[in-house]
């Protein structure tokens, strides 16, 4: 496509936008053409980049954006709020785009109402870009490659992380916790809209608690391994009969008690106005942790794959998981996106089928680990 640029980033303004910048910044290569988007100029000149105006309650302004660029990545959230326009008139117009989401209405709205035009135009819309779901997604995609092929494979992964949440985290969590009735509704037009796989099964099963690698494994109730789920319906190489189970590692029972207390009280907190208002003044979008906090973040997930008589144990690994390896993740994805070759992808799709080992190989010359810590049969 010969447009005025090879990337755009929407919401630089916003604290993960703003990290995601200055990622792009330090590690885009010399001529790659990129800017800045948001309603106000003035506090975007500070990157010193072009700004393209675009206005979320502005289609035209979208749509002027999308046909600009090659990709767009966004960090324009709670995304169920703000960013189907932006989704519409990057398929409209053939355009990649990118996103940080972790909500899976958004995700099964999108694919209802604009899977079928991208993949007309050839639009990649790729949900989902940083700490959800990059690990897991491509996690999952290199323990299944190192497992037997054409035979039933189940995977385990297993999170453990270390950090604090943005004010724009936290707004997305409880407004997808104050939304189970419209989540419900659009998992069911999903499911009635996205063909069924013939003679193969690829699917996400929550799992109970149990002892698992010297830890207790809760199940995590995250968009993850709704992603994992959908590439595995994408790429037939994850086999026959493709099971993903996605847990939080912790090591003591209280701290099991006390998470799952925690995420109920949240829960039903948002179902209620009044609390949900005043959860939602506790941080605001924009505040985040201080460059001291996130140097002392971390997050390891552990993937335990099982298919063929094979097991398989893996581990993906990295810095702060929310912010700076966010940024990272969704930096590297546009850079992939926008100038790597790439397996010939249109529609909804994943970070695995979209981008895959291409991607994987720019996360670990940008400092994250995938490693292989046991081979062996059961």
């Amino acid at each position: 496509m010969s447009r005025a640029y090879d990337a755009v980033l929407l919401g630089a303004s916003g604290f993960t936008g703003a990290l995601t910048a200055e990622y792009l910044e330090k590690n885009a290569p010399q001529g790659f053409r990129w800017a800045v988007a948001g309603r106000n100029k003035s506090k975007l000149e500070r990157f010193g980049r072009d700004v393209v105006y675009a206005d979320v309650t502005d289609p035209r302004s979208l749509r002027e954006l999308a046909e600009s660029t090659k990709v767009v990545a966004s960090t324009v959230g709670p995304y169920v709020q703000y960013g189907e326009p932006l989704v519409a008139a990057c398929a409209e117009a053939g355009t990649g785009y990118l996103d940080l989401t972790g909500e899976p209405e958004f995700l099964d709205r999108m694919y209802v109402r604009y899977h079928d035009r991208a993949t007309e135009t050839g639009a990649r819309i790729v949900h989902a870009c940083g700490f959800d779901s990059v690990p897991y997604d491509l996690g999952v995609q290199f323990t299944v490659d190192q497992l037997p092929e054409n035979v039933p494979i189940q995977v385990d992964g297993l999170v453990r992380a270390g950090g604090r949440p943005s004010g724009g985290t936290f707004h997305t969590a409880v407004t997808a916790f104050s939304r189970p009735k419209q989540n419900l509704e659009a998992h069911r037009a999903r499911r009635a809209a996205e063909p069924r796989l013939q003679g193969r099964k690829a699917r996400a099963v929550p799992g109970t608690i149990h002892r698992q690698q010297g830890f207790w494994a809760v199940p995590l109730p995250t968009i993850d391994p709704q992603i994992v789920a959908f590439s595995g319906r994408l790429l037939e190489r994850y086999g026959p009969d493709f099971r993903y189970s996605h847990y939080a590692a912790l090591k003591r029972l209280p701290t099991v008690a006390a998470g799952i207390g925690g995420v109920g009280l949240l829960a039903v907190g948002a179902q209620v106005p009044p609390i949900r208002n005043a959860l939602l003044k506790r941080l605001q979008p924009g505040d985040g942790p201080s460059a001291e906090t996130r140097a002392r973040s971390w997050f390891n997930v552990r993937f335990v794959g099982r298919g063929g008589g094979k097991q398989v144990i893996t581990e993906v690994a990295g810095r702060d998981p929310g912010y700076d390896e966010t940024a990272k993740m969704l930096g590297e994805s546009t850079l992939c996106l926008a100038l790597d070759d790439l397996p010939a992808t249109a529609g909804q799709t994943t970070t695995a089928a979209a981008m895959g080992p291409a991607l994987r190989n720019r996360l670990v010359k940008a400092g994250m680990t995938f490693a292989t810590l046991e081979v062996d049969s059961y």
